[in-house]
């Protein structure tokens, strides 16, 4: 049997997905785990932590070897657990012995240096770190509206919106699934409220792009990829994200509702679903190879693409361990196809020695 670990930060995170990969394992042959990796004793290579029964489908408490396979599905937060895991999971990504169905992707800002200089330029809203309250306020004046994001931020945790009136500044966020907003009646009163924002963690500036729809909702298409058995990228499934009317955010997190992309695209006239149609192609068809030259293997991607009042269409995000919500609301008879890929792909890397499958993974480079 193939020993698989599922990788987490906590073992409440996504019990359910992980709980439907570990009922599919036996049939596959593989024994299914799951672990944190700051419970890998550095000492014994060995893992507290938690393996699947099958005849009971329960998780018992389990010592075992570091799985060869690794599935990482750990999401980083700013607390001192995260931050002491994230050394711990560079260090098995640099184990020779040990493979990962994906290596991930760096923050996104690094990501926007490595994209800008390619093919998919015009696809990104410009983007800059934010080093200095003066930066933010310059950009204010000159643009009128900004999105703050944090570097490392996910389902639209921190993100502002920063609007300069005559002679005050608009701030406006959401957090559990509210819009809370205020107003600065000056510079320096935002700069006491922005200095401590840039501190606490880093943060990148975009200018602020039409997204909503008629009815002032936000709105984004998420579109989930994945590699087969042969490496080869195909789409798993996209579906249109829409926010509260006013709301900045598209997230689920945030509240935001789904509807199936082909719903959204029937009240369009075929030429404009044709001009979106082709523009989503050439990035789904361009983005993979790129991101895994530039970096390491990748094995899923979901991406968010938002599209302005203008029709201009812009990547919002790309994220290397993507959720399934969006994609299981539209089209639900793919759910055991979802759960089977990672223990197939699994399978795959397992059975070859380790020259075959750097092999491998240069081939899938060129679909």
């Amino acid at each position: 049997m193939i020993a698989f670990g599922i990788m987490t930060i906590r073992f409440d995170s996504e019990q359910s997905y992980i709980n439907d990969i570990a009922n599919l394992a036996e049939p596959c042959g593989i024994e299914c785990y799951r672990f944190s990796p700051a419970n890998i004793n550095p000492l014994t290579l060995k893992v507290k932590g938690k393996k699947f029964i099958s005849q009971t489908k329960s998780w018992v408490d389990k010592e075992f070897p570091i799985p060869t396979i690794i599935y990482d599905r750990c999401f980083y937060g700013d607390d001192d657990y995260s931050k002491q895991c994230i050394p711990i999971v560079s260090w098995l990504k640099n184990r020779p012995d040990i493979t990962f169905l994906g290596y991930g992707l760096p923050n996104k800002l690094e990501l926007y240096e490595v994209l800008k200089s390619t093919v998919l330029s015009a696809y990104l809203p410009p983007t800059q770190a934010v080093s200095s309250t003066n930066i933010v306020l310059n950009e204010l004046i000159s643009k009128k509206r900004i999105i703050l994001k944090p570097i490392n931020g996910s389902q639209g945790n921190g993100i502002y919106y920063l609007k300069k009136n005559n002679k005050s500044f608009h701030v406006k966020t959401e957090k559990n699934k509210n819009i809370i907003s205020r107003i600065f009646p000056n510079e320096t009163k935002l700069n006491k409220w922005l200095q401590p924002l840039i501190n606490k963690r880093p943060y990148l500036m975009q200018p602020y792009l039409e997204l909503s729809n008629n009815d002032l909702k936000p709105f984004d298409i998420r579109i989930l990829l994945q590699k087969g058995i042969e490496g080869k990228w195909g789409e798993m499934g996209r579906g249109v994200r829409v926010g509260s009317t006013g709301g900045i955010l598209s997230n689920l997190s945030a509240g935001g509702s789904i509807v199936p992309y082909l719903d959204w695209a029937t009240s369009f006239l075929p030429a404009k679903k044709e001009y979106i149609h082709q523009e989503l192609e050439y990035i789904l068809s361009n983005l993979p190879p790129i991101l895994e030259n530039a970096f390491l293997p990748l094995f899923e991607i979901g991406i968010d693409i938002g599209i302005a009042k203008d029709e201009s269409i812009w990547i919002l995000d790309i994220n290397s361990k993507p959720g399934r919500k969006v994609i299981l609301h539209t089209q639900p008879n793919v759910k055991e196809t979802l759960t089977l890929a990672p223990l197939l792909y699994g399978k795959q890397l397992s059975q070859m020695d380790l020259k075959e499958r750097k092999s491998y993974y240069e081939k899938t480079l060129s679909h």
